[in-house]
């Protein structure tokens, strides 16, 4: 099969609702604080060591994930390899920040579970490094992906009057106005491609400009 009608290494679909809660909407983002506060904290790493059996990483201030993609990209590059502990953290982080997000923006009225996935549906393929990356290939993603980068900028700057104005909508109608819901899942999923090539390093596969 030809690799561009396969489906990317990273996939994200959030089941549509059909109604949706006007009080916990109108207050969200106060709602929300606590399980923003959680996401900073277990996401942010304070210089402190992580280990399991004999492999090492270590966090830095700047953020634990940021740090692992680090250290996965040397992996790759001396030893050709991608600890599957390293790659189930960052899944299960990715995950549950995504379900963060979707509260966030008022997709859902789920409050985010640290463990369940919920309506959230996120997948991220574990890579066969020797066969599948190129071991150089990690030192230079982060700048073949500054195109990206840019038009997540846009995207995201689009999406924050989406949820306002979705916002408004879910007030009066108690209803996601479909297209809104569809704009904000493709800009999700579309970040989550990059984030997979770029910082995850799961793929070499460079990111379709497409939010579906």
């Amino acid at each position: 099969m030809d690799a561009a009608a396969q489906p990317y290494p990273a996939r994200l679909e959030i089941d549509y609702p059909e109604r949706l809660d006007r009080l916990t909407t109108l207050v969200r983002i106060f709602l929300a604080i606590p399980i923003l506060i959680i996401l900073a904290l277990v996401s942010s790493g304070d210089g402190s060591n992580a280990r399991d059996g004999t492999d090492q990483v270590r966090t830095t201030g700047v953020s634990i994930g940021l740090s692992l993609s680090l250290a996965t990209a040397l992996m790759i590059v001396f030893r050709q390899r991608y600890p599957r502990w390293w790659f189930d953290f960052q899944l299960a982080l990715t995950r549950f920040s995504y379900r963060v997000g979707t509260y966030l923006a008022l997709l859902r009225d789920e409050y985010p579970s640290t463990e369940d996935g919920q309506a959230v549906h996120l997948e991220v393929d574990y890579p066969d490094v020797p066969r599948q990356l190129n071991r150089w290939l990690p030192l230079v993603k982060w700048l073949l992906a500054i195109p990206h980068f840019v038009v997540l900028i846009v995207l995201v700057l689009v999406g924050i009057v989406v949820v306002v104005i979705a916002w408004l909508a879910i007030l009066i109608t108690g209803r996601y106005p479909r297209a809104l819901f569809d704009y904000l899942v493709g800009v999700g999923r579309y970040g989550l491609r990059v984030q997979a090539y770029a910082l995850l390093l799961v793929t070499d596969r460079y990111p379709p400009f497409s939010l579906r």
